[in-house]
């Protein structure tokens, strides 16, 4: 056999073992898997991070757009809606985005849509064929201002007259009446304010609509009871009683200088009012006297809310009393296009109330005594013992603060929205308020001229600027 035949022979004699040996070689075979493995948990990870990139940037994108729109819904905007959607885009680095603007404006409305398609490049995902993922936004914002009933109940007692308070009140007042009515809610907004003291004085076009019974002509307030406290509306059939004229002071007077029952034309409910001018002009009159009962107040901006006040509107409507625009309110409570709202205010907290015994108030001539003499002044001067047998609580602070808790729950039961300020109270004064309110945050307890602050976010909020999507 020649050589080089013989060395091809153990060549390929040694070429096939080796192969026979590799083949049966088991050695390394699970760092081929692992390396496979790995691939596939870096091709997974890579697919995620792509998600986590596009998902961050579509909320930076639908935030920015949130916010563009609820912009540019605003009735006090001036520029064009799409104006202002793509300034705020331009601004937070989203130029790139097109965005399209759909909006929709009515005569007590303003609503904004918007949308953008873009998107994000991959990283990973491109090696599956997958470039770019998409980024589609929608965002809408609407303000709208329905129909509101508004009764913002204020305390002008004498603790008002310190410190500023009463000028504070008065700004502050006076900034939210220009905050909620304007020129685009005409016949939309009705105002009605109700300053308390002691006492509401209702005005005697409201008094001479209810069934009372009647005592005299010094004043107008009525004097409910505990369980007028328990329910929203009044009683048209109920008779209800006549506040006593007189004043409990301890000071010589005549005829008394300072009644419970407030008597000033200023002092009166004005209701359902739409006239800022007027209403301004109301407010800037109010003085400070007498005592505390938020009670009472509430009572009568509640029942100025509820339907059942109806019939008392619509005479005062044909008395050219109030516009006739809002002679069919207040609206049911079921009413969708209605928002129906209070704000209460007070200073101080709830006292003892008094009354004279209905044995000394029985007579003309011994009401017109107790018009001229105050009570505590002619006790002390001319009754040196049994007080008792001439006055008496007709409930303590406790129960007014009571009957104050239950008028709240019966508003808020009904769908009353109920904000509450408490003006440099204790503490004990701001949980009874806090309370009241429909809400934690929709309480606000405030100081100096930040009382101003308070009215004018219940006012922007009352506006209702709302996402709605």
């Amino acid at each position: 056999m020649p050589k080089n035949s013989t060395s091809k022979l153990a060549i390929w004699s040694a070429l096939k073992h080796s192969t026979g040996r590799f083949a049966r070689e088991e050695t390394g075979t699970m760092t081929m898997f692992a390396v496979m493995m790995l691939m596939m948990m870096l091709l997974v990870g890579g697919i995620g991070v792509d998600l986590m990139r596009n998902e961050m940037e579509r909320t930076r994108v639908q935030g920015t757009l949130d916010r563009a729109v609820l912009a540019a819904a605003d009735l006090d905007q001036t520029l064009e809606p799409k104006a202002v959607v793509e300034d705020y885009m331009a601004k937070s680095g989203l130029a790139e985005y097109a965005v399209s603007v759909d909006p929709d404006t009515g005569l007590n409305y303003k609503t904004v849509v918007a949308h953008t398609n873009g998107s994000t490049p991959t990283q990973f995902m491109r090696l599956m064929g997958v470039p770019t993922l998409p980024v589609p936004v929608r965002s809408a914002a609407e303000e709208r201002i329905s129909n509101v009933e508004i009764s913002m109940v204020l305390d002008i007692s004498g603790s008002m007259g310190w410190n500023n308070k009463m000028d504070n009140l008065q700004d502050a007042a006076k900034t939210f009446v220009d905050t909620v009515i304007r020129e685009e809610t005409d016949d939309l907004i009705s105002m009605s304010l109700i300053p308390y003291t002691a006492q509401v004085n209702a005005g005697f076009p409201i008094f001479d609509e209810l069934s009372i019974n009647d005592l005299h002509a010094f004043s107008y307030c009525v004097d409910f009871e505990i369980e007028d406290f328990d329910v929203a509306g009044l009683d048209l059939d109920e008779d209800y009683e006549h506040m006593q004229h007189f004043e409990e002071g301890w000071n010589w007077s005549n005829p008394i200088g300072n009644p419970g029952c407030p008597q000033q034309n200023y002092e009166e409910i004005m209701p359902f009012s739409q006239d800022a001018n007027n209403l301004k002009a109301r407010i800037d009159q109010y003085r400070a006297r007498a005592n505390t009962s938020i009670h009472l107040g509430m009572k009568w901006g509640v029942a100025m809310l509820d339907p059942s006040f109806k019939p008392i509107t619509q005479a005062l409507s044909l008395e050219n009393r109030i516009d006739a625009a809002f002679a069919s309110r207040p609206a049911a409570y079921d009413d969708v296009e209605t928002l129906k709202t209070i704000v209460l205010m007070t200073d101080g907290q709830n006292v003892n109330t008094t009354r004279i015994q209905p044995a000394y108030y029985a007579s003309a001539s011994q009401r017109v005594h107790w018009s001229r003499y105050p009570l505590y002044w002619y006790l002390n001067n001319y009754v040196w013992n049994n007080w008792d047998n001439w006055r008496y609580t007709k409930y303590t602070s406790a129960q007014a603060d009571t009957m104050l808790g239950n008028i709240c729950d019966a508003a808020k039961a009904k769908g009353i929205v109920v904000w509450s300020v408490g003006f440099e109270v204790t503490n004990f004064s701001a949980g009874i308020m806090e309370d009241c309110a429909s809400s934690p945050s929709h309480f606000f307890r405030v100081e100096g001229v930040e009382i101003s602050e308070a009215f004018e976010a219940i006012a922007k909020q009352i506006n209702q600027l709302r996402l709605t999507q």
